[in-house]
């Protein structure tokens, strides 16, 4: 879980960071392109092309596409027709996205983390639910897809390296999952991409760097190899500790207005879902254990 916490801490800062220089500044194909190309080449040295089975591989790639690639198209078009709060608010059904994926690939039903999994929904819209105003269908619809595919991609990692383990540590092949992405970061941008609105300031430069080396080559990196470590419950759980993370973070640093009651109970009842999610596992497993009478 250790590697789930650092990539919640690097992603809550890239969510103000993204907000306070990027966004309605830099185009935000452009951003996904940049992000994508830099994670892809830092892994590049070390990626294998052989000895490895194409099933693993073509999953990554994959996985990239989902996770990055439809992802961040999504989410980015979003903000379009979408208030932030609205954005922020819908994006609290990703951990019910992981639990139904993860029980359906698994073909096998959890209820414990499908309960925990709607208690830590039931935290995010507590800190993030403000009244819905204007046409929101199809952002909802873009937040929808947004989340099922980073919910997809992540599961499918994790059962892909399940499923054909290797003796390879992970660094050796995920440089994979960004050609994945970078097969639709490419030609999004140049279909849609506004040349107009490339980083024109050292500052967004800095941003971008950061975003591609620590948010997203280290930051997913991490994030698949810590949901290796974690059960399908507490993986969810974790897609939700960065509602109350980033606005923490926004806080201190920017000093944005925030309703602190709201995000301490918030966060009170994600802590608490973790706690529910481990209390069904040992139950589950207890109940496993027992002699037939």
């Amino acid at each position: 879980m250790q590697q789930l916490l650092i990539v919640t801490a690097l992603w809550a800062f890239s969510f103000s960071l993204i907000g306070q220089y990027l966004a309605g500044q830099v185009d935000s194909d452009f951003a996904v392109l940049v992000r994508v190309g830099i994670a892809a080449l830092i892994f590049a040295p070390f990626t294998l092309w052989r000895g490895l089975p194409r099933a693993l591989l073509g999953g990554f790639w994959l996985a990239g596409a989902l996770q990055f690639g439809v992802t961040y198209l999504c989410l980015y078009r979003s903000f379009e027709v979408l208030t932030v709060p609205e954005v922020l608010l819908f994006t609290v059904l990703t951990p019910i996205y992981v639990t139904v994926i993860d029980d359906a690939l698994a073909r096998r039903f959890n209820p414990w983390a499908l309960v925990a999994a709607a208690v830590a929904v039931g935290g995010g819209v507590i800190i993030r639910f403000q009244p819905l105003t204007g046409d929101y269908l199809w952002g909802f619809v873009l937040l929808q897809v947004a989340n099922f595919t980073f919910a997809a991609g992540q599961v499918l990692c994790r059962h892909l390296l399940a499923r054909y383990p290797t003796p390879q540590p992970l660094y050796r092949f995920f440089g994979h999952f960004f050609l994945g992405a970078l097969l639709l970061a490419v030609p999004a941008w140049l279909l849609w991409g506004d040349a107009g609105k490339l980083p024109h300031t050292a500052l967004q430069w800095g941003v971008l760097s950061w975003m591609g080396v620590f948010a997203t080559a280290l930051g997913m990196y991490w994030w698949v190899l810590g949901s290796t470590r974690v059960d399908a419950g507490t993986l969810a759980i974790m897609n939700e500790l960065h509602v109350p993370a980033g606005l923490l973070v926004n806080v201190l640093i920017w000093n944005r207005d925030a309703d602190l009651p709201r995000l301490a109970a918030g966060g009170t009842v994600i802590l608490a879902s973790l706690w529910l999610n481990r209390w069904g596992q040992r139950t589950r497993l207890m109940t496993a254990d027992r002699p037939d009478t």
